[in-house]
C-alpha cells in the first residue's frame, strides 16, 4: 500500500466525525429556528376580516360613544385635578379614543381611502370634543391646582415615544388575534395615556398658560403618530388584503395616495423621535454635569444651591441653556465658575449650551437681583394648594403671637384700680381696631364708670391719673380710657 493510501485511510475517521458534528449543528440550528418560529409566528392565528371589521366599527364618534367620551374626559379631569392616579386610570379604561387612530393606521396599510377619510373626520371630532369638555371643566371648577399629574403631561420625553410605539404594537397584535385579548387592550389604554394629555390641553387654556397646552398637545401628537405607525407596520407585516377598486386607474391613484400619506406620517414620526431622543440625551448629560460639579460644591458660609430652581432648556439649534441658582451672602468664586464651564465642554451635547449662574445680588449675565425674586415667585405659584394653606396658617400664628403679647391681666388690674380709686363704680376692657388709613393697629380700651356723686372735675382728674398709671403699669403708650356717659 502506498504512503498516500495510508494517509487517506488514516484521515477518513476524523472526516466522518467532522461531518457528523456539522450535521448535529445544522440539526440544532434547525430545531432552534423551528422553536422560534412556533414561538413568535402570528400570521397563522390572525383573522384579518374580523380585525378589519372590528377596527372600522370603533371609528365613529356619535351617540353613545360621544357621551362615553365626555364622561371619561370629566373623570380624567377630576382625577388630574385631585392628583389621583387611580381615577385617571379608571377614565382611561372607559375612553373610546383608540378607534379613529387604529382606523387611520389600518386604512393607510390597505389603501382604504374611504376609511381613512372617516377616521380623520372622527379623529378631529374626538380631539375638539375632548379639549372643549376639559376646558369647560377647569374653567368653571373653582379648584384648579397645578398637580403633579397635570404637569407630568406637559413635557414629553423619549420614554413617551417608546410607550406609544410598543403600546400600539401590542394593541394591533391583540386585535388581530383570533379571539381578542381584552386584557391587552385595557393595558394599552392605560399605558399609551391618550386622554390625560387632552385634559391637560384644556387645563392650560382654562388657566391662561398656553405653554402647558402646547406641551400636552405635543405629547398627544406623539402618542397618536406612533400608535398609528405601529398599526401600519403590523397590518403590513400580517399581509392584510389590499382594498381593490374596479377602476384600475383609481386603484393605482389610491395606492399612491396611501403610500404618500404613509410616508408623510412616518417623516414627522422619525423627526419627532429624533428630537425627543436628542433632548433626552441632553437632559441626561446636563443632570450628570450638575451632579459632578454644582451639587458637590461646598460653601464655607451662608450660601446654598437651590436645586428646585434649576432650569434646563434644550433647543435643537444649539442655543440650549443650563441655569442654576445660588442663594445667600456667599458667592461662588469666578475661577470655580470658569472651571465648571470647562468641565461642561467635556460633555459632547453640552458644548454649545450656555451656563448661567445666578447668585446673591449678581449673576454672570449682569441682570438685577430682582430676576431671582421673579423666578422664585414664578416657581412658588406652581406649588400645591396646601403650601398656600400653610402660609396662611403661619401668618395667623404670627398674628396670634403678637396678640398674646398684648394680653391684659384684667383681673389684677381691676383689683388694683378698685384699691387705688375709691370713686370707681365699674371698669370695662376691650380691644379696638383703629386705622388712620395709612396703617392699622389694635388699641386696648378701658371704660370707666365713676360714681354719680363725684364731680366732673374730680372725674377728669382721676381719669388722667388712671391713664398715666395704666400706661406705666402695662408698658403700653397706645391704650386709652373712656368715661361711661
Amino acid at each position: 500500500m502506498s504512503e498516500d493510501q495510508k494517509k487517506d485511510t488514516e484521515t477518513s475517521p476524523s472526516q466522518d466525525s467532522g461531518d457528523e458534528v456539522k450535521k448535529d449543528f445544522k440539526g440544532l440550528l434547525g430545531s432552534v429556528r423551528k422553536f422560534l418560529s412556533d414561538l413568535l409566528e402570528i400570521r397563522s392565528n390572525t383573522d384579518a376580516a374580523a380585525t378589519k371589521e372590528s377596527i372600522i366599527a370603533d371609528i365613529p364618534f356619535k351617540g353613545h360613544t360621544s357621551w362615553i367620551l365626555v364622561c371619561s374626559i370629566f373623570i380624567a379631569s377630576v382625577g388630574l385635578n385631585a392628583n389621583s392616579t387611580a381615577v385617571v386610570i379608571g377614565a382611561m379604561l372607559i375612553s373610546p379614543l383608540m378607534g379613529p387612530i387604529l382606523g387611520m393606521g389600518m386604512s393607510l396599510a390597505i389603501n382604504d381611502i374611504d376609511t381613512l377619510r372617516r377616521s380623520l373626520k372622527n379623529f378631529a371630532v374626538m380631539v375638539v370634543l375632548s379639549v372643549i369638555t376639559a376646558f369647560l371643566f377647569f374653567y368653571l371648577f373653582p379648584l384648579r391646582d397645578e398637580s403633579s399629574e397635570l404637569l407630568a403631561r406637559t413635557k414629553p420625553d423619549i420614554r413617551d415615544v417608546l410607550i406609544a410605539f410598543f403600546g400600539g404594537l401590542a394593541l394591533v397584535i391583540a386585535r388581530a388575534k383570533k379571539g381578542t385579548i381584552a386584557s391587552v387592550i385595557f393595558g394599552v389604554a392605560i399605558a399609551t395615556a391618550l386622554m390625560p394629555p387632552l385634559c391637560t390641553v384644556g387645563f392650560g387654556l382654562a388657566i391662561g398658560k398656553p405653554w402647558y397646552a402646547a406641551g400636552a398637545m405635543y405629547l398627544f401628537t406623539i402618542n397618536t403618530i406612533f400608535i398609528g405607525l405601529a398599526t401600519f407596520l403590523v397590518i403590513k407585516f400580517l399581509r392584510f388584503p389590499m382594498v381593490r377598486y374596479a377602476n384600475s386607474q383609481r386603484r393605482r391613484l389610491i395606492a399612491r395616495l396611501a403610500s404618500i400619506t404613509g410616508i408623510l406620517v412616518m417623516i414627522p414620526a422619525g423627526f419627532t423621535f429624533y428630537n425627543v431622543f436628542q433632548e433626552s440625551l441632553f437632559m441626561k448629560q446636563a443632570q450628570s454635569f450638575l451632579q459632578d460639579t454644582v451639587e458637590v460644591y461646598q460653601f464655607d458660609g451662608a450660601g446654598r444651591y437651590v436645586d428646585n430652581l434649576t432650569k434646563l432648556e434644550y433647543v435643537d439649534d444649539g442655543t440650549s441653556m443650563i441655569e442654576v441658582v445660588f442663594m445667600g451672602d456667599e458667592l461662588v468664586p469666578e475661577n470655580v465658575v470658569n472651571t465648571w464651564r470647562i468641565q461642561k465642554n467635556e460633555y459632547n451635547r453640552l458644548k454649545n449650551a450656555e451656563l448661567h449662574i445666578i447668585q446673591g445680588g449678581k449673576d454672570d449675565s449682569e441682570e438685577k437681583f430682582n430676576y431671582v425674586s421673579e423666578l422664585y415667585e414664578k416657581n412658588k405659584a406652581e406649588l400645591l394648594n396646601k403650601d398656600e394653606q400653610i402660609r396662611m396658617l403661619e401668618e395667623e400664628l404670627v398674628s396670634l403671637t403678637k396678640n398674646v403679647g398684648k394680653q391684659i391681666p384684667f383681673q389684677d388690674i381691676s383689683a388694683e384700680a378698685k384699691a387705688n380709686y375709691e370713686n370707681i363704680e365699674a371698669l370695662g376692657f376691650s380691644y379696638q381696631v383703629r386705622t388712620d388709613f395709612k396703617k392699622m393697629d389694635t388699641i386696648p380700651v378701658f371704660e370707666v364708670d365713676w360714681k354719680d356723686e363725684v364731680s366732673s372735675g374730680q372725674k377728669e382728674a382721676d381719669t388722667k391719673k388712671m391713664l398715666a398709671w395704666l400706661k406705666l403699669r402695662l408698658q403700653d403708650t397706645t391704650l386709652v380710657i373712656k368715661e361711661v356717659e
